[in-house]
């Protein structure tokens, strides 16, 4: 098991980037709010990681916060819940935003993030509810979705509801500056980023 990765930050195309450890470059996937927070290429990074061996691939789960991957791995335990949508969930949203909606009930909330349905979102209410009892959300973190995270998370869904794939609209939200304050913006400028590619 492979629990954290220290090195040279040396390519960033979300949702995955590349450290270099020793000569040898790491794969690693991350969630768009780890991406957010990456320093710039070249700067040295440490992640806690997650380990998933398949039949047919093996795959690293970057977190920037212990807790990040502690929520990551309860996810991954709720049933129909991979390691894909996990990553999908704490990209539309941080934990502390999900932790708000799962403690509030509020399974129209996390409807609203890409590949999640009714059925999933109120799994997910019920299932880590228990689990979540004991975490502690900022009073900044009014309502369910409150933070910056929902905004982006809007955004990205809007993006996949015009029929662009959930990694070219993550990809496009990532390139926009982190100072705009609402969806309707940010669709925007991700749109005309898009354009310019």
């Amino acid at each position: 098991m492979i629990g954290q990765i220290s090195g040279l930050l040396i390519e960033k195309q979300a949702p995955g980037i590349v450290i270099d450890i020793g000569g040898i470059g790491y794969e690693v996937r991350v969630p768009m709010t780890t991406f957010y927070v990456l320093p710039s290429l070249g700067s040295t990074i440490r992640l806690y990681t997650h380990f998933v061996v398949r039949e047919d691939a093996q795959l690293l789960y970057g977190f920037a916060e212990e807790r990040d991957r502690a929520l990551f791995r309860s996810l991954i335990r709720v049933n129909g819940v991979g390691p894909k949508l996990g990553l999908t969930i704490l990209s539309g949203m941080d934990g502390n935003a999900f932790a708000s909606c799962v403690l509030q009930g509020d399974s129209a909330a996390l409807v609203k993030l890409p590949g999640v349905g009714k059925k999933t979102a109120e799994r997910l209410v019920i299932e880590m509810k228990d689990r979540l009892k004991d975490w502690d959300v900022p009073v900044d973190v009014l309502a369910c979705g409150s933070a910056d995270g929902g905004v982006r998370a809007d955004a990205e869904s809007a993006l996949v509801a015009l029929g662009y794939k959930t990694q070219e609209a993550s990809r496009a939200i990532a390139a926009v500056n982190d100072n705009v304050s609402n969806s309707e913006e940010l669709i925007r400028l991700a749109l005309q980023s898009m354009v310019k590619i």
